[in-house]
């Protein structure tokens, strides 16, 4: 008998460390349950608890992180310079501290002398950071690159436009073995245009020519939103529109109201209401806003945030509930596994999908929250942003609100919490269609494609 063929081997690359990349862990189970040998090659977060090493996921998916750039093994004093809110400024008194010398500590230097010195420091920190991050960018590449020729794919999955280098090393590496490797590029958000928060000169041009020439050069290109879809075809001149590979929840039974945590981990009354936020705590998500929102809603209704974010933005979230007068009504309350959070989301009242168009990705954003929000039952307010407003309006699972208005947001809230019913049970009716499973059929024919060497 002759053996059988040797199962595809595909390489999926990440920046990051896997844990909780959603998509990054769905795709990967899609492609092994269809018989191929899948390595996920991220990166280890040491801080996090996730060591390099390669470990076992369930279902036969081997999970590789390749050892991050550490400073602080060649140099330990320079770490506070790289390291965010933690250059040496942190540590100078405020002009308002600097005057008031105590006699616990030698007085400080003033005048212009003093305050040169603190914003060389400053800069020297910012350099500082932005080299770190440079270096880290470069060995992951190195890293992984090596890591996935050694695997010897026959298919690269590179995840956004930071694993586009490695990608392509390893497919020429491989032509110059006689081998054949496949690049599928799967872009998570629209990477030139997505919400950084600092001033970058050469980044953006370097990003742009990484693009420019690997994209159209993709064996196949997927990426989660219509919007970001017709831009990519646009911009690098596609031959076809990118498959369009939503980043949705596997499928299972829908979670009942019970199966909610917000409620007891927030410590509320059955009669509160509860406002939910699912997702990331960061900046540019709404949250501030929903603050805001607050105190023109009834004193029952709280805001409770499940999940996870930097130490610093969850205190600049309470410190936001505390000037807005509803430290009692906001609630952080930890997060919990991907494949949780629909259930875990299911006891609240309403979701607020609400994300700020700061930049060109977040505009385009059909983000996985709302997605996870109607499949725990949940109606939706909106921001009127094209891709979400198409899905919620398609749907009638809830309201979009115009505007920048906390009042508008709170009126939408208003509205929905005074009759959710019939948005609750479109959500319910929908649900069972919006399933990972279905949106990984696309997935699969495109890696047969992929696979039989012809255009996905």
């Amino acid at each position: 008998m002759p053996e059988p063929d040797p199962a595809p081997r595909v390489a999926v690359l990440v920046h990051n460390d896997a844990a909780n990349d959603s998509r990054v862990l769905k795709e990967s189970a899609s492609l092994r349950a269809a018989g191929m040998d899948v390595r996920i090659i991220a990166v280890e977060r040491r801080l996090k608890g996730h060591a390099a090493g390669i470990t076992q996921l369930p279902g036969g998916i081997a999970l590789e992180r390749v050892p991050e750039f550490a400073l602080e093994r060649i140099a330990p004093q320079l770490t506070r310079l790289t390291r965010r809110g933690g250059d040496a400024s942190a540590a100078e008194p405020t002009s308002a501290s600097a005057d008031a010398p105590s006699s616990s500590a030698p007085a400080r230097p003033r005048g212009l002398a003093a305050r040169a010195r603190q914003v060389g420091t400053a800069v020297a920190g910012d350099l500082g950071r932005r080299a770190y991050r440079t270096i880290e960018l470069g060995t992951y590449w190195w890293r992984s690159a090596r890591a996935a020729r050694d695997f010897a794919p026959d298919v690269v999955h590179a995840n956004d436009t930071n694993t586009l280098v490695p990608a392509f090393a390893v497919q020429l590496l491989a032509r110059r073995e006689g081998r054949r490797v496949q690049i599928v590029f799967d872009s998570h958000e629209l990477w030139r245009h997505r919400n950084v928060g600092e001033r970058r000169l050469l980044a953006p041009l370097l990003e742009a020519l990484i693009e420019h020439v690997a994209v159209p050069r993709a064996d196949a290109v997927i990426t989660v939103s219509p919007s970001i879809a017709d831009w990519l075809q646009r911009t690098y001149d596609l031959r076809s529109r990118p498959l369009l590979v939503r980043n949705v929840p596997a499928a299972g039974p829908l979670p009942e109201n019970t199966a909610g945590v917000l409620r007891q981990r927030a410590g509320l009354a059955e009669d509160d209401l509860v406002i939910a936020y699912g997702g990331r705590l960061t900046t540019a998500r709404g949250i501030e806003e929903t603050i805001a929102a607050l105190p023109h809603l009834p004193a029952r209704v709280h805001f409770v945030l499940l999940g996870y974010g930097e130490a610093d933005y969850e205190r600049s979230i309470l410190a936001s509930a505390r000037t807005a007068g509803v430290a009692d009504r906001v609630h952080l309350v930890g997060a919990v596994a991907p494949a949780e959070v629909s259930a875990a989301l299911a006891d609240g009242d309403v979701a607020v999908v609400h994300v700020q168009p700061v930049c060109l990705s977040y505009r385009f954003a059909l983000p996985n929250k709302l997605f996870e929000s109607i499949r725990a039952g949940l109606p939706i307010a909106a921001a009127d942003l094209p891709d979400m407003r198409a899905v919620v309006e398609e749907l009638g699972v809830g309201e979009v609100f115009e505007g920048s208005d906390p009042a508008e947001l709170a009126a939408a809230l208003q509205r929905i919490l005074a009759a959710p019913e019939a948005y609750r049970q479109r959500a319910r009716e929908a649900a069972p269609d919006l399933t990972w499973e279905a949106e990984a059929t696309g997935l699969l024919e495109a890696y047969r494609l992929v696979l039989a060497g012809e255009d996905a």
